[in-house]
């Protein structure tokens, strides 16, 4: 593919961050063998709300093995964003740091309260709540004053929400969807608590499941990859696409523009062509 140096430049420069974000969602590849389709996954690398770099990789697997994770990964160390699925708890023993969503465990007691009108699920919402109106205000602090204002405000709401859950497990039925909802949280806490000590580390992972909105939308327009590589050519245009966006341009005239480009660039200056360093040709 003509834009793939493009995109193998974007994915070297996401890898350079401390802190990333990794999320994946199911997709439908053609089966030709067996006459129908069969799930694949899109997998979502993304730097953070708070990076001087913002970009988004797209990978495309026949499946959700953590494998795809790793390969995906090589050698990389940092702090990765993630939910709780198992696929990525491999990359924990090559040096690789988890931090947990926030948001996924404040949905569990969100849903009970929704669905159920559990009030011990609706009692642990302000908790959230507080949490998030203090990320909210410390949005365009600092790295280092945001985890400060963490410290000294955040901490003891995220402590006291602990204690809370604590002695509401010792109340609750064993195997009830709200000792379920308090086991996920307790157990992972660690992980979940893991941006009170780092300004740099987002309190969940919703900044990336915003870059994979548009892929769970656009299902139902594209229906289904035709095959490995046409999915993996996808999701290369696609990162590409969605980079442009994160950095405030229009996708049309960004990609116009280099693909204008690209037969002459010189291979030793392609990052002047990632959707963070560019600038149109047609306004230099």
């Amino acid at each position: 593919m003509v834009l793939q140096p493009v995109v193998d430049a974007l994915k070297d420069a996401v890898l350079t961050r401390r802190v990333l974000h990794a999320d994946e969602t199911p997709v439908a590849m053609l089966d030709p063998g067996a006459g129908k389709t069969k799930r694949a996954y899109i997998w979502s690398y993304c730097t953070t709300v708070y990076d001087a770099i913002q970009g988004v990789v797209y990978d495309f697997a026949e499946s959700r093995a953590g494998q795809h994770a790793r390969d995906f990964l090589g050698d990389w160390k940092g702090v990765l964003v993630c939910d709780n699925y198992s696929g990525y708890k491999q990359l924990l023993t090559q040096g690789v740091v988890d931090a947990g969503c926030m948001a996924h465990s404040r949905r569990k007691f969100f849903d009970l309260y929704v669905n159920n009108k559990s009030q011990i699920a609706a009692a642990a919402l302000p908790f959230y709540s507080h949490l998030y109106q203090i990320e909210k205000r410390a949005m365009d602090l600092t790295a280092d004053e945001r985890r400060q204002v963490r410290q000294s405000e955040s901490r003891p709401i995220a402590e006291a929400l602990l204690a809370w859950m604590v002695a509401q497990r010792k109340l609750v039925h064993e195997g009830s969807a709200i000792a379920k909802a308090i086991d996920y949280s307790v157990n992972r806490w660690e992980t979940l608590t893991r941006f009170l000590g780092d300004g740099n580390i987002p309190i969940d992972n919703n900044w990336n499941e915003n870059r994979i909105r548009p892929i769970a939308q656009g299902r139902s327009a594209w229906l289904f990859a035709g095959s490995l590589r046409a999915g993996k050519r996808g999701a290369a245009i696609m990162s590409l696409i969605q980079s442009a966006k994160l950095n405030g341009h229009d996708p049309y005239v960004y990609l116009k523009d280099v693909l204008t480009r690209l037969p002459t660039q010189p291979a030793s200056l392609i990052e002047e062509l990632l959707p963070h360093l560019w600038q149109n040709s047609a306004t230099r």
